[in-house]
């Protein structure tokens, strides 16, 4: 089954401490890059969380947001710094009998005081935090490749399309080359007959070693199988339940390469014409397999 590298997915859980919300974006990347934004005291169940996405998604750029919030305030510790607070309170009345202010220290004045009062989470317990964590992140990466799931079907029914009328082309092509040999000769036993007025001789074996070289010169036979090749290979790869997209890459650079030199090598017009809207639907594919993992 083909998948797309672009789609979104969502997840939520909670247990009686912790409260998830996940959310995962993917977009077009060449390999597998991963960006995690979540609260800093739980950065260190990244690797976990990596390690999961790329257990399932092998291709892409994938962005994840994680919210975390306590379902009670019982998680949470608050420290005071006495010796700081003593501190501050000491700096606070030397200054008032130095300035002659005759106001009394209060708990208000020190309280304001930078670093007095600190709230710190309690530590959690990591394997429960992962549990609920695990949960939500699953959630979303269901929703995530559900969508990539589904828009991948629709890039390979297209493609596929585009395949067989490029298949259909190429074997006009092949139809079509061994009529230019013909038609070549036909043209050259014209000119020359032409330019000898009837007075001399046609040469035959002359004419038949020109007729050959020229035969040799434009067949294209070779660059045929081989895109029949390529475009079997490319119809298998949509039909693949794994990643695909650097392979499709592959094949549509080939693809291309045989159609160029069979324009090349021809100078027919009717080729010619096939030749350009034969690159025109590996262009389209081309476009498309930029969203293929």
């Amino acid at each position: 089954m083909l998948m797309s590298m672009t789609g979104f997915g969502r997840g939520e859980s909670s247990d009686k401490i912790h409260n998830f919300n996940v959310e995962i974006k993917s977009l077009n990347h060449r390999y597998n890059d991963i960006i995690i934004k979540m609260p800093k005291h739980i950065n260190y169940m990244e690797e976990n969380i990596k390690r999961l996405i790329k257990k399932n998604i092998k291709r892409g750029r994938i962005e994840v947001y994680i919210d975390l919030e306590y379902v009670d305030d019982n998680n949470i510790d608050v420290k005071v710094d006495i010796p700081l607070a003593l501190a501050y309170k000491e700096a606070l009345e030397r200054m008032a009998n130095t300035l002659n202010i005759n106001e009394k220290i209060t708990i208000n004045h020190i309280v304001r005081m930078p670093e007095i009062v600190k709230t710190e989470r309690k530590k959690d317990d990591e394997n429960e935090i992962w549990l609920c964590l695990k949960e939500a992140l699953e959630e979303a990466l269901d929703n995530l490749i559900d969508m990539r799931s589904k828009e991948g079907n629709q890039l390979a029914y297209d493609i596929k399309e585009k395949a067989l009328n490029i298949k259909n082309m190429v074997r006009e092509i092949e139809e079509r080359a061994p009529l230019v040999v013909v038609e070549y000769k036909e043209k050259l036993e014209d000119r020359v007959e032409e330019l000898l007025n009837n007075e001399y001789e046609l040469d035959e074996s002359r004419l038949a070693n020109e007729v050959v070289f020229f035969a040799d010169k434009s067949s294209v036979d070779e660059e045929i199988v081989r895109l029949y090749s390529h475009i079997d290979q490319l119809t298998e790869c949509l039909n693949s339940n794994e990643s695909v997209g650097r392979k499709l890459d592959f094949l549509v650079q080939e693809m291309n390469r045989e159609i160029n030199t069979i324009g090349s090598k021809s100078s027919d017009i009717a080729i010619s014409r096939l030749v350009v809207e034969v690159k025109s639907e590996i262009e389209k594919i081309r476009e498309q397999i930029q969203n293929v993992e």
